[in-house]
């Protein structure tokens, strides 16, 4: 059976939800920068932040990595992502 790309999204993003792995902080990054980017509504999202906030410093720097990746380009890459740390998305 052959999915589209938003189907495989969706099932990357329950095994990714489930998955009971744990996973350095760089490509835990990665997981949120792509899921964000390929889920965004309106516009750049940025995480709420406050004095000393270093962990939403992380995530906003991860989100202006990609900044100019389509939400297209985002949905494969979390595949990727997830086929490389997780197992194949079937």
């Amino acid at each position: 059976m052959s999915y589209t790309t938003e189907e495989k999204f969706l099932k990357a993003y329950e095994m990714a939800s489930k998955t009971t792995q744990k996973f350095a902080p760089d490509i835990m990054l990665h997981f949120y920068a792509y899921y964000k980017k390929a889920t965004q509504v309106n516009g750049f999202y940025a995480p709420p932040m406050s004095e000393g906030d270093i962990r939403n410093a992380f995530k906003v720097n991860a989100l202006l990595q990609i900044k100019n990746i389509s939400k297209q380009e985002a949905r494969e890459k979390y595949i990727e992502l997830v086929e490389e740390h997780i197992g194949e998305v079937t």
